[in-house]
């Protein structure tokens, strides 16, 4: 690569990389070359290469959408016109302080007969690093392997981003090479991933805080009103009646609590008196259930008495069920929130920047509330901290708890997850969504999500729903999704510096994440099991509080 004058700014000019052909059409922001037959040449034009065509003042830069050959005409025995589609991504030019870089866009735009080259290694180079802001090594380029793949920090977390990809594509070795590319420059993060499956425990070694149902304390009163509702009322013909009486008990406890408490410890008047059916103060489940009784005994047999007695069984029913004892188990109900937040959120960090909440044992029907609750606070705590704790959260199997129609069940926990995509980055709260099925997930919050990490996708739908959601000149390169290979993603949006076909690194097998899969196999040759260990499987199923074995 070389440098060479012009009348009005510097140019710069590739005369070492191969020629490939020549500019015959340029319509907007595609480009159509035809090649040109070198038989001394020793290279290959294929979709998602990146080529180059030097202009006056700059270096064009563009990527491969198709090749084609147009039917010759067997009467005439012309040769066949071999034809690459370009769509123009951006341009290397000479900036006067910081030398060759790459920008979006195109100021310089080719003409026809312009030349066009096959990019060299430093082109690429230029093309996909931006030194000048900070970014991750994640893989390499899938055209070039030793060109690093980089993504852009800022631009990747704070505008959130989304990993889709089929079963068996790579999608948690992804995740877990991207987030463990961010530990090490990155010591202060907070990162709390939301693992549904069990995969992510040792991933990350003694990085991370590990928490599952056996050591984790979520006290129920830290719950929204909606979250409640969500946990304690069924959605029949008696939802509306459970409902309000529901917000009358819950604002009954939590001032009975308050003003027990008050008798104790020197409360102000606006503590004890500024109480609503959603602020996070202690109250205890035993308050509810004797507000409950108290309004049986009130009421004239004649009147419906079954909504108090329906919301009284389903607390007591949660209370005494072992499941749910990291949230409605306590006997002692303190305000522990301030080390709930700490251990949650990493406050401080200390050296352990991710949480890893497994939740795989945790029963499905309250799984949607622990996560709403997750997240409604991980923003609330950037909100009120003034935007000082900056959060990642990521949500492992997204499609399964913020469903794009999934009723009223799911309502708030969709509602926490699309308030973070709309308004998060301004507090500093970022989403990573990864799903198997993007067509089944929230189409507001996709939406929010600015960089997408498409893996490979075999069904026309998913693939249709990631189009529609790519705002991205590239969008070719997405019909080829279902070739993918393993661990190989096409990146699209703001956190690369262009779009791109990478293949991440391949990890040592300890350090991602272990996904659980039966091998019919080799487990079908092996002897049987035995009563002894059947008994130990019922007392784990009976007691989910206790750890599964990894």
């Amino acid at each position: 690569m070389s440098y060479a004058g012009a009348d009005t700014k510097p140019v710069i000019r590739s005369n070492a990389s191969p020629r490939a052909g020549h500019i015959v059409s340029v319509t907007g922001a595609q480009a159509v070359a035809v090649m040109e037959n070198n038989p001394a040449a020793h290279y290959r034009v294929e979709i998602g290469a990146t080529l180059t065509i030097p202009t006056p003042h700059a270096l064009v830069v563009g990527i491969v959408s198709a090749v084609s050959v147009p039917m010759p005409d067997a009467a005439s025995g012309t040769e066949e016109v071999n034809l690459i589609e370009l769509n123009l991504a951006g341009e290397i030019v000479l900036d006067p302080a910081k030398g060759r870089v790459f920008r979006r866009g195109v100021s310089s735009l080719p003409t026809i007969g312009d030349g066009v080259h096959l990019a060299d290694r430093e082109a690429l180079t230029i093309a996909y690093t931006r030194p000048d802001v900070a970014t991750i090594e994640v893989g390499a380029l899938y055209q070039h392997p030793d060109v690093p793949a980089r993504l852009l920090v800022d631009d990747l977390i704070g505008k959130h981003f989304l990993i889709v990809g089929t079963t068996g594509s790579g999608k948690s070795t992804a995740l877990t090479c991207i987030l463990k590319s961010l530990l090490p420059d990155y010591r202060q993060a907070r990162i709390v991933v939301l693992d549904i499956h069990g995969e992510y425990a040792a991933a990350f070694g003694s990085q991370a805080e590990v928490i599952d149902p056996s050591n984790l304390n979520l006290p129920f009163w830290l719950l929204n009103f909606h979250e409640l509702a969500a946990a304690f009322i069924s959605p029949d013909e008696q939802r509306d009646n459970e409902i309000e009486i529901l917000t009358d008990a819950v604002v009954w406890a939590k001032r009975h609590y308050s003003d027990a408490y008050a008798g104790r410890v020197r409360r102000s008047a606006a503590e004890t008196t500024c109480i609503t059916v959603d602020t996070p103060v202690p109250f205890r489940l035993a308050d509810l259930v004797a507000y409950c009784d108290e309004q049986l005994g009130r009421l004239d047999r004649a009147l419906n008495t079954l909504p108090y007695k329906r919301l009284k069984a389903r607390v007591e029913t949660l209370v005494s069920d072992a499941r749910y004892s990291f949230m409605f188990g306590s006997v002692m109900i303190e305000d522990t929130m301030t080390d709930v937040l700490g251990r949650l959120f990493r406050v401080p960090v200390g050296d352990k920047p991710v949480t890893v909440l497994d939740l795989s044992t945790v029963p499905g029907e309250i799984m949607d509330v622990v996560i709403s609750v997750i997240s409604r606070l991980a923003f609330d705590l950037a909100s009120w901290s003034e935007a000082r704790l900056p959060l990642l959260i990521v949500c492992e199997e997204a499609h399964r708890y913020a469903p794009a129609d999934g009723g009223g069940k799911f309502m708030p926990t969709r509602q926490a997850l699309a308030r973070i995509a709309k308004e998060g980055r301004k507090y500093g709260v970022a989403l990573a969504l990864i799903t198997q099925r993007p067509s089944e997930l929230d189409s507001t919050i996709m939406s929010q999500c600015s960089t997408v990490i498409a893996m490979r996708l075999s069904t026309e739908r998913d693939q249709a729903v990631i189009r529609a959601n790519t705002h991205e000149g590239a969008l070719d390169l997405l019909e080829f999704l279902p070739l993918l290979g393993d661990r190989e993603a096409i990146v699209l949006g703001q956190g690369s510096v262009m779009p791109m076909r990478i293949r991440f690194k391949d990890m040592h097998t300890a350090h991602t994440a272990h996904v659980r899969q039966a091998t019919f196999s080799q487990a079908w040759r092996t002897v049987d099991i035995g009563r002894e260990e059947l008994a130990q499987i019922v007392k784990r199923w009976r007691s989910p509080a206790t750890k599964k074995t990894q």
